[in-house]
């Protein structure tokens, strides 16, 4: 069962990190691949911030997704 509309449930943090963790794999890889391989602290800051980014883009996301799915819609009466 999904969440009521402005309401989060322990899933959504859970796909939430998932979704951050990729993310940030994908952001130093590409960023890896194109600068040709120098790890350091700024790259790895970059890394962060995409995960921080898209970890709270998936929860407001959900946040304004009522149980059946519908984006920015009050639940159903």
């Amino acid at each position: 069962m999904r969440p009521k509309f402005l309401t989060l449930s322990r899933r959504d943090f859970f796909k939430g990190l998932v979704i951050a963790i990729l993310t940030a794999i994908i952001t130093f890889l590409t960023d890896a691949l194109a600068s040709g391989m120098s790890l350091d602290l700024q790259l790895l800051g970059k890394v962060g911030l995409a995960a921080a980014i898209a970890f709270l883009s998936y929860l407001l996301k959900n946040l304004f997704t009522n149980s059946q799915g519908e984006m920015l819609t009050p639940e159903p009466k």
